[in-house]
């Protein structure tokens, strides 16, 4: 990282390796990014704060201006985007690779629907941290276990807790539901959520509205805890860590329990990225979590780019809008139903391709590395020109 930022040629070079640019140019330094928008507070969390804000104002924009199956769809980006972001932390930041994400939305998903199933639900706010906790747990026994882990012994940890944990519900059919699931039954909205699209636009109020508003709530709130704690010291010695480990231990960081504290915080985000799910699919069951989910998740993180959280929004929204697309788009062409089905899978697969050709970085890591080139070469001519002008 520190090569990339002070020689060009470093940059240039960094290009043909793609994992590593994909990290690198997503993680441009906070310095810089501080330079760049001088315009905003200099305090990371005044900053966030005013993001934050804005981003709920578009949100509120974006669903009311938005007809009911596009607030379903953006409703299920929410879960894929909070899940993206947890692992965005764990592999971008932290440098450890994950295929049992998937596992950890499972976790959430069913705690959320044993708890709305009760005679008495607990309130809504209480299930979702419930959800949030039982997913730590498993993310820090598993985090114990893979701490020493690295590269495809890891990747194979995970994958077997994707592929063993779900099947627990098959097992446990009685209290799981067996592979039919569990029924989830979404809590209705309160009055004043009722009162607020009433002031904001005047439109119906309905179920999927209110599902698309609380996946949103979880998504900003999430982003937010997650963009200030990359930002923070915990985040400067993630990198660290990933980047160079033998420096990071002579320096008296504790590797293991660095590696188990970000398998934890992602743990967290998967458990209430599942818990939201629940709600929107009002329905758990293992054919939800399967090993495809958590593939899913990590090509949404190198399709942004690794270690950002915009690029793990920006390849959420893909997993979420492109296959229907591609779905029209094979319909508009005269394919029946299940041809035009294929055609989402197909066209998924070019864009990574292509991705991985042209954009290795990702999309926000080429856009950052990029610019970052920009700045050395105008930084090296002007350099040159003050040494002309003083000769």
């Amino acid at each position: 990282m520190s090569d990339l930022q002070s020689s060009p040629s470093a940059a240039g070079k960094a290009t043909d390796e793609a994992p590593v640019v994909a990290t690198a140019g997503a993680n441009a330094s906070s310095a810089q990014a501080s330079a760049e928008r001088s315009f905003l507070p200099q305090s990371t969390l005044l900053r966030h704060l005013l993001v934050l804000l804005g981003s709920a104002v578009l949100a509120v924009a974006l669903l009311e201006l938005s007809t009911p199956y596009q607030n379903s769809q953006l409703a299920t980006l929410t879960y894929y985007a909070i899940a993206a972001g947890g692992l965005t932390v764990l592999t971008g930041m932290n440098g450890q690779i994950s295929l049992g994400h998937g596992a950890l939305m499972a976790a959430g998903a069913y705690t959320t629907a044993l708890l709305l199933d009760a005679d008495e639900p607990l309130p809504l706010p209480v299930v979702l941290l419930a959800s949030v906790l039982v997913a730590v747990a498993i993310g820090a026994l598993v985090g114990v276990a893979a701490a020493r882990l690295h590269g495809p012994y890891l990747a194979g940890a995970t994958l077997a807790l994707a592929v063993g944990l779900p099947g627990l519900a098959i097992y446990f059919h009685d209290i799981f539901g067996g592979e039919q699931g569990m029924r989830v039954r979404a809590p209705q909205a309160p009055e004043a959520f009722e009162s607020f699209i009433d002031v904001v636009s005047g439109n119906n109020a309905s179920s999927t509205k209110w599902l698309a508003y609380l996946g949103t709530i979880c998504l900003l709130i999430t982003y937010f805890f997650l963009a200030n704690l990359v930002r923070s010291r915990i985040g400067r010695t993630w990198r660290a860590v990933r980047d160079q480990e033998v420096a990071a231990e002579l320096a008296g960081i504790n590797l293991g329990a660095w590696r188990v504290l970000a398998f934890v915080v992602s743990a967290a985000a998967a458990g209430l990225a599942g818990a939201v799910l629940a709600l929107v699919v009002r329905l758990a069951a293992p054919s939800g979590f399967t090993l495809v989910l958590s593939l899913s998740l990590l090509t949404a993180i190198v399709l942004g780019g690794l270690g950002s959280l915009v690029g793990a929004l920006l390849g959420s929204a893909l997993l979420v809008f492109l296959p229907p697309f591609a779905r029209d788009m094979g319909a508009s062409f005269g394919l029946d139903q299940t041809e035009a089905a294929q055609v989402a899978p197909f066209v998924y697969g070019v864009v990574l391709i292509v991705v991985m050709i042209f954009v290795p970085a990702g999309f926000v890591g080429t856009i950052r590395l990029r610019r970052m080139n920009a700045k050395a070469k105008k930084a090296m001519a002007q350099a040159a020109a003050d040494a002309a002008g003083r000769r």
